[in-house]
């Protein structure tokens, strides 16, 4: 809402010093290409793809009809309500990501065009399992810094992360590649499983 406001006011001051329709047009198109810049990531933490602007959002962000399934119920932030974490694929760039909806209703988006958790990856169509990474569970990042797939037993302790809470499990089917998305100390976090 605060947006909308900002760029309505934006316009007309823009269009109050400008002569002719050309100009007002022009005005009017420089205004609306800074608010949606202003939604992109640019600044942002690289945790989320866009604030919960609903209003811009809505029309843009589907969910997928490619994954079965599209949803999990879980509680990432711990907080005893459920948290709702769809597939979505954005309409306009056509990249799937995740939309997660806490029980306190705040939604945060990861993906559809942008890095996710900067693992080098900004779209999740490969996506085969989708599912909960439940919470207590020991996880470790099993593929070392040279690229290869590493044992339990060649992990330090304290490189094992126990989760605090339920995280989501995101893997190709039937082939390598995924990783646990979680929360710890309020930012998203990723766990690498090959």
């Amino acid at each position: 809402m605060c947006l909308l406001l900002l760029f309505a006011g934006y316009t007309l001051a823009v269009w109050s010093c400008q002569d002719g329709k050309a100009s007002k047009a022009n005005a009017i198109s420089e205004a609306k290409t800074e608010m949606l810049d202003s939604l992109a990531v640019k600044g942002k933490s690289k945790n989320t793809m866009y604030p919960d602007q609903k209003s811009v959002l809505k029309d843009t962000i589907v969910v997928s009809t490619k994954h079965d399934p599209h949803v999990v119920l879980c509680d990432m932030d711990g907080d005893a309500r459920m948290d709702t974490v769809h597939i979505v694929q954005h309409t306009m760039n056509h990249k799937y990501g995740l939309k997660i909806a806490f029980g306190n209703k705040k939604i945060v988006y990861l993906g559809m065009g942008q890095d996710i958790l900067g693992q080098g990856f900004d779209d999740i169509e490969w996506v085969g399992i989708f599912e909960i990474a439940p919470k207590g569970e020991i996880y470790y990042n099993n593929v070392n810094d040279e690229g290869e797939i590493i044992t339990e037993e060649q992990v330090n302790e304290n490189d094992k992360i126990k989760l605090p809470n339920d995280g989501i499990f995101i893997h190709q089917a039937e082939a390598c590649g995924g990783g646990i998305i979680y929360l710890h100390d309020g930012h998203f976090a990723w766990i690498q499983q090959e």
